[in-house]
């Protein structure tokens, strides 16, 4: 069998291995290089808004169909609240981002970005660990945190339910994370460029 051929990137980018019919070839890893995870406030985006959402019922999928824009439905969630929402200050930012570089050095995750907004907080994280598992650590020892250091009440409820997990397979879908992460916070969702 002959080596892989190599493939010149565009503008002069890294190189990408080609097997003998001409397709890039990808390691073959039980987990992505990193994953970009956003967790959300709770009550700050709730079903119906026009940023759109997803349900639990089997359609969380991506680019699967989103829940489509209601008043009356977003209503209806906000009365089911069983508290009020929460928005983070200044402090509490700062709270919670000593939170996820602590999870990440007691976990030895690697932590590639974190920016906590007032109403949700991003990290990207290289793990050999499922998604799930870290935005939960996230949220425990945020919330124990924030508790500790009288940053909010006792039994407020701090995060909404489940979070947004992307898997980062390729080196420029993690740089593409971590520069979305840093500089690019505005209302423009993250999307990979290939």
């Amino acid at each position: 069998m002959q080596r892989p051929a190599r493939k010149q990137g565009l503008n002069g980018q890294r190189n990408t291995m080609l097997d003998d019919y001409g397709f890039e070839i990808y390691e073959e890893n039980a987990f992505p290089i990193a994953y970009l995870l956003t967790f959300r406030t709770y009550g700050t985006w709730l079903h119906g808004d026009e940023r759109g959402s997803i349900r639990r019922n089997g359609n969380n999928r991506y680019q699967g169909p989103k829940v489509t824009t209601s008043v009356p439905l977003m209503d209806a969630m906000a009365e089911m609240q069983k508290g009020p929402t929460f928005v983070l200050n200044s402090e509490q930012r700062e709270c919670v981002e000593a939170a996820i570089k602590e999870v990440c050095e007691f976990r030895n995750y690697l932590l590639r970005a974190a920016n906590v907004r007032t109403n949700h907080a991003h990290a990207v994280v290289s793990a050999t660990m499922k998604p799930e598992k870290i935005v939960n650590d996230f949220k425990v020892y945020a919330t124990r945190r924030l508790r500790a250091e009288g940053l909010c009440f006792p039994t407020q409820n701090i995060w909404s339910r489940g979070a947004s997990t992307r898997y980062l397979w390729k080196p420029r879908h993690v740089e593409a994370a971590v520069d979305y992460v840093k500089y690019c916070q505005e209302d423009v969702p993250f999307e990979f460029r290939d």
